[in-house]
């Protein structure tokens, strides 16, 4: 398991200092293995697209020039889910995401998803918690002590996987201690560990949901405030948004940021508005 200076480059240093590379072989797995993670998603939840996303459904001009696809949902358990690509993958980037924020019923971590070519490989496997770990041990005990030794297994047993340092300090912060956040070769070995990786943490997300303990009324509130301040910070600070300034322009990416927190969503939030 590597940990390199290397890691330390931006989004569009890692994309610029390779050659033109076409990614497209590796972008349908990763299109196909979210495909698959959703699926068991849809067949949980009650789900409805919000209107304020059936615009960004293509953009861009895929696959000759830069493009992206964007679907954001919504419903009584399930405050926002986003799935979708953006990249140029013949030219060597792309950057997908499946992520589910739940509502404030039951306070079991939120799913973080990404997949990404630049043109190597890179996955980011999250459960997003939603109280300071630091503070609350039955909630780390919970929910990320029985998958810690897996995590070290998966850095021992792979040594071509390269931990990413973000040169983002607040991104550093928001990964938990369980977080997958790695660079690694896209060959057949390290495209079916993160296929593997992935189904185990959507299955193990999904009993986690039907096993937990509903939030207290006067508590939900607190928590909905909470998860969307998180939500947005996340979505505003990601380094990866530079590529998207490249690709569409300020304004264009202003709206697909906003889209990824809900900033223009019409659909009612589980428990009431959120101000």
């Amino acid at each position: 398991m590597n940990e390199t200076v290397g890691t330390l480059k931006s989004v569009q240093d890692m994309t610029d200092d390779a050659p033109a590379t076409d990614v497209t072989d590796t972008f349908e797995q990763w299109r196909a293995l979210l495909t698959e993670l959703k699926a068991k998603i849809d067949v949980r939840f009650e789900l409805h697209r919000d209107p304020s996303t059936k615009e960004l459904d293509t953009y861009g001009s895929p696959p000759e020039s830069p493009g992206g696809s964007l679907a954001a949902y919504s419903g009584p358990e399930i405050d926002w889910m986003v799935h979708s690509w953006l990249g140029n993958p013949t030219r060597g980037f792309a950057n997908l995401h499946l992520t589910v924020w739940l509502g404030p019923h039951i306070r079991v971590p939120h799913l973080g998803i990404a997949l990404l070519c630049w043109p190597g490989g890179w996955f980011y496997l999250d459960s997003v918690p939603r109280t300071n770990l630091l503070a609350d041990g039955d909630y780390y005990d919970r929910y990320y002590e029985p998958v810690a030794r897996e995590w070290l297994s998966v850095r021992e047993e792979n040594p071509e996987l390269s931990w990413f340092t973000s040169r983002a300090g607040f991104i550093r912060a928001s990964l938990s201690p369980t977080a997958y956040c790695y660079s690694m070769p896209r060959d057949e070995h390290h495209v079916a560990l993160v296929r593997r990786l992935a189904h185990a943490h959507v299955d193990r997300w999904l009993g986690w949901v039907d096993e937990a303990e509903p939030v207290p009324e006067e508590q939900r509130a607190a928590l909905a405030a909470a998860d969307l301040a998180t939500r947005r910070n996340i979505a505003e600070r990601d380094p990866a948004n530079v590529m998207g300034v490249r690709y569409f322009g300020e304004e264009a990416t202003e709206r697909l940021v906003r889209a990824l927190w809900g900033g223009d969503r019409q659909s009612p939030r589980p428990g009431g508005p959120v101000s």
